[in-house]
């Protein structure tokens, strides 16, 4: 009998601990945003974690949205030269690069890059009692260290992925014209042509949704850290992954929500 029910004890054990952590979650993130509408608000750290996203995100992003625009320009070319449907290529591109690829990359990079320093930066913090120290000195942890990163977060993915949609598409641009034949003016004309200004805003939409999450798990996953340096350590993996899963799981939800009908 133990042999059927122990599995099954596990499973549930499993599946509580994640309720649990979800709920956790859920209600650290309840806690941050309220403090958005609850002064003081401590604007100098905002603008030091808006910099430090936003600004100091361009290299990585801007390189990684300029070369996938060209490949996207390269296997359309492979495929659709088949069907005899290359003038289509300006239109996959601008749709993949605006809808999908310019916000999941941004936020892929991001998640790699700012969720895991958050992670640590808070973490070493938990770990060396500074955020208790922060108490007793009349400063709410939750609102000097995660309210503002979250606002940053939300605001400064948006200016990323405006920057990796003109050079995804210019990357496209680029490949296409010298090296598949075609003319910058009529690559250009088509890239218009088949793009929306529903398509830009449906992923900046998912830039902020994005940029609430990465920063979102990366506080709370060094918030909540434990056990020194190898704790912190264990968070900061902990968030990038996470991050990066919820990203794209969230990518789904939100493009069925937008594009399903």
């Amino acid at each position: 009998m133990n042999a059927v029910l122990d599995p099954v004890a596990a499973l549930g054990r499993a599946v509580l601990e994640r309720v649990r952590k979800s709920g956790m979650l859920a209600l650290f993130a309840l806690e941050a945003v309220s403090h958005l509408v609850r002064p003081p608000f401590y604007w100098r750290v905002f603008l030091s974690a808006l910099i430090e996203i936003g600004f100091f995100s361009l290299p990585v992003v801007a390189l990684t949205a300029l070369f996938s625009g060209g490949v996207i320009a390269l296997q359309s070319y492979a495929g659709f030269s088949q069907y005899h449907v290359q003038s289509a290529i300006a239109d996959v591109v601008a749709l993949s690069v605006t809808r999908e690829l310019g916000p999941v990359l941004a936020g892929l990079m991001v998640a790699g890059r700012v969720g895991a320093a958050m992670s640590a930066e808070i973490g070493t913090m938990r770990v060396t009692d500074q955020i208790d120290a922060l108490r007793t000195l009349s400063t709410h942890p939750m609102k000097y260290l995660v309210t503002p990163r979250l606002l940053a977060g939300v605001l400064a993915l948006p200016f990323l992925v405006v920057v990796a949609d003109i050079l995804g598409v210019m990357g496209g641009f680029i490949v296409a014209t010298s090296k598949l034949g075609f003319t910058p003016d009529a690559y250009i004309s088509a890239t218009f042509a088949g793009l929306a200004a529903s398509d830009v805003l449906v992923g900046l939409a998912k830039a902020a949704v994005f940029g609430f999450l990465i920063a979102l798990l990366g506080c709370y996953h060094g918030y909540t850290s434990r056990g020194g340096a190898e704790g912190v350590g264990a968070a900061t993996t902990a968030a990038v992954v996470a991050a990066s899963i919820l990203l794209l799981a969230f990518d789904y939800l939100l493009t069925d929500l937008f594009f399903a009908s």
